[in-house]
């Protein structure tokens, strides 16, 4: 009967439950491939110098991942955190057949945007010096995309582990 009132009222939502889509997987699926993506296009530009330059102020202050210049040196961190995008990105493909393996990808996600996420308060000039916090200039902005996918990732990470006991 409340279906039927909802549908009545918004026939948005009458459509949208006759697709199936409020009753599929559908977003999972797009959310996890579009990491997949997201992974394989951001760990293949580490193997380029230019993408090397460009980490410096991101792992030069980053609380998590500042050891990677004394370990690796400019572009062998450049080179790791792409072998590590490519690896999390292939776990999170494998996901689709196999949660284990999701689940071991979408932790690796997940400690990414953690990492991430950090540098954000460590980072010199993010704030306007005018307008100050919130407003953001420098590098913070391209940051603040990665709270969302650190979101993803633990709706991943969720999920897989939600359908691993399930079984």
């Amino acid at each position: 009967m409340n279906t039927l009132i909802n549908t009545a009222r918004n026939p948005l939502i009458g459509f949208l439950e006759k697709s199936g889509l409020l009753t599929s997987d559908l977003d999972y699926h797009l959310v996890r491939a579009a990491m997949v993506i997201l992974f394989f296009f951001f760990g293949y530009q580490k193997w380029w110098s230019y993408e090397a330059e460009r980490l410096v102020p991101y792992i030069s202050n980053g609380p998590l991942i500042f050891w990677l210049y004394p370990v690796f040196g400019h572009q062998g961190a450049s080179w790791f955190l792409g072998v590590s995008e490519w690896t999390f990105g292939a776990l999170l493909l494998a996901g689709f057949s196999d949660k284990r393996l999701g689940i071991l990808g979408a932790a690796g996600s997940t400690a990414t945007f953690i990492a991430t996420v950090t540098i954000i308060p460590f980072m010199p000039d993010g704030w306007d010096p005018v307008a100050g916090f919130p407003a953001m200039t420098g590098n913070v902005p391209f940051l603040m995309k990665d709270v969302v996918l650190l979101a993803v990732s633990l709706y991943l990470l969720k999920q897989d582990v939600v359908r691993v006991l399930q079984r």
